[in-house]
């Protein structure tokens, strides 16, 4: 499974990318949403999982353009914004899961594998 990991904190992309490595799947690890959308438009991924707080913008302004151009594949939020109300707003959005940080590594590899 290859998986684009959009997250500019450069502590949780190197624990997210190297726990996925580890469980045998491959990671592009992008820091913007300038760096995402060029990794998107160089190979397709089968999941996407996604900050929000982005140095160049919002990830669910990301996500909303991405649904609105018919752009189907499966994204996880990885965020601290981890009230009900961003939750909800993620999913209605079109995220297809919501993981809030802090979060278990093991949670996040059984999300990925659903």
């Amino acid at each position: 499974m290859k998986i684009l990991l959009v997250e500019d904190d450069r502590k949780i992309g190197r624990f997210v990318e190297k726990g996925l490595q580890e469980n045998s799947y491959t990671v592009v690890w992008r820091r913007t949403i300038a760096e995402a959308n060029d990794a998107l438009s160089e190979s397709g991924f089968d999941l996407i999982i996604l900050d929000l707080g982005l140095p160049d913008g919002d990830g669910l302004d990301l996500l909303r353009v991405w649904r609105d151009c018919a752009f189907n594949e499966p994204v996880l939020i990885l965020s601290a914004r981890d009230s009900v109300e961003d939750r909800i707003q993620g999913l209605n959005i079109g995220a297809d899961d919501y993981l809030p940080k802090p979060f278990s590594f093991e949670e996040l590899l059984a999300r990925v594998r659903s």
